[in-house]
């Protein structure tokens, strides 16, 4: 049920696949997701023609290892348990890529069982 975008700099095709591996493994650990609830767009931005664009807020000092992971999944979470898959993608995304957890910024984005459709144009959830 989550949909995930991962955005990162000059990314190979295995660090891609490692920083997908990384939030898909978190998700089903931390919020229960089935295992093959596997629905993500991965892209690599060469820095010239895509990039990311990056500061330094709150206080962060990220460098071009940058990686922004954006989720949509159904309402319902506590703030607890967001915490915890926050903190399990970031500690996942070092585990498999080596990247810094400073440089893992994440998104969330909640919505209801209506705005959902996996096919046919119908809403499953419904």
């Amino acid at each position: 049920m989550p949909l995930i975008r991962i955005d990162a700099l000059r990314a190979a095709p295995d660090r891609l696949a490692g920083l997908g591996r990384a939030v898909h493994d978190a998700l089903v650990e931390t919020i229960g997701i089935p295992p093959d609830d596997l629905f993500q767009v991965l892209t690599s931005h060469d820095g010239t023609t895509s990039t990311l664009r990056y500061g330094g807020f709150p206080g962060i000092e990220r460098d071009d290892d940058v990686v922004f992971i954006v989720i949509t999944l159904r309402a319902g979470r506590p703030d607890e348990v967001k915490q915890a898959m926050y903190r399990r993608i970031a500690e996942l995304v070092h585990d498999y890529t080596g990247t810094d957890p400073r440089n893992v910024l994440i998104t969330l984005t909640e919505n209801a069982s209506p705005d959902w459709s996996f096919a046919n144009g119908e809403a499953q959830y419904l």
